[in-house]
């Protein structure tokens, strides 16, 4: 299956809106404060760090970037062709490839495995707003990519964030600025049960090797000025032995 045609739209649209500049967007956090902690959490899991990386749901490709400078080899994917004009202009050396994947449908993501070969995968924030139905061959997908040697390095908003940000969108100034176009757009984060997300995993056929929470930076702020953090839960995983 293929994710829907409201869905591709919604990311799209917000997409062709999403200002270019590095830090615009409500989840583009500095790399340092983002992928950066979360690469301490997955290298000591790595079975070979020579494989390709995919970053999957890439956006307009902050974190790509970060991973391009430490890693060979570094794919950003999105299910949106405006991210990737956006990923694709923020990054005129090409350090990283990029391309339209939609990794809940089982054929795209075959083929790109049989393409790149084995790789290491990092997702951040995507299977909690994708829709119900898409979760599973999602989490499909990403053990296609992962094959028999890549790791997995998966986090997502923890049921926690859900009524944090429902608290923010109901404040009495209405919802923080870059928080508006989420919403404008219908691509407001779900809600996943923290026990589905490794269940997801394992029902694709892969081993939870590490987990554990972390806060998920965002790069909006409270009007105090104190910088918004939104529980979240991440995992590593990749085939059992």
């Amino acid at each position: 299956m293929s994710v829907s045609s409201r869905y591709r739209g919604a990311w799209e649209g917000f997409w062709r809106e999403a200002p270019g500049e590095q830090g615009e967007v409500f989840w583009d956090a500095e790399p340092a404060l983002t992928v950066g902690v979360h690469l301490g959490l997955l290298e000591p899991h790595l079975a070979a760090r020579d494989l390709p990386f995919v970053d999957l749901g890439c956006g307009n490709g902050t974190q790509t970037r970060f991973l391009a400078d430490r890693f060979p080899r570094v794919v950003g994917t999105d299910l949106a062709a405006a991210a990737l004009d956006l990923a694709q202009g923020a990054d005129p050396a090409g350090r990283a490839r990029y391309r339209l994947l939609d990794a809940a449908d089982k054929t795209e993501a075959e083929a790109l495995h049989a393409e790149l070969g084995d790789a290491n995968v990092y997702m951040r924030g995507v299977l909690h707003q994708a829709e119900p139905d898409d979760r599973q061959p999602l989490a499909d997908g990403l053990a296609t990519l992962a094959g028999e040697r890549g790791r997995v390095f998966l986090v997502e908003l923890a049921e926690a964030a859900g009524a944090l940000l429902r608290e923010l969108a109901q404040g009495p100034d209405g919802p923080p600025a870059k928080l508006v176009p989420v919403f404008r757009h219908g691509i407001a984060p779900g809600e996943v049960a923290d026990a589905a997300v490794p269940e997801y995993l394992r029902a694709a056929g892969l081993t939870v090797l590490a987990s554990g929470d972390l806060p998920l930076v965002t790069t909006e702020h409270l009007p105090d000025g104190t910088r918004i953090e939104l529980p979240s839960k991440w995992l590593v995983a990749g085939r059992a032995g």
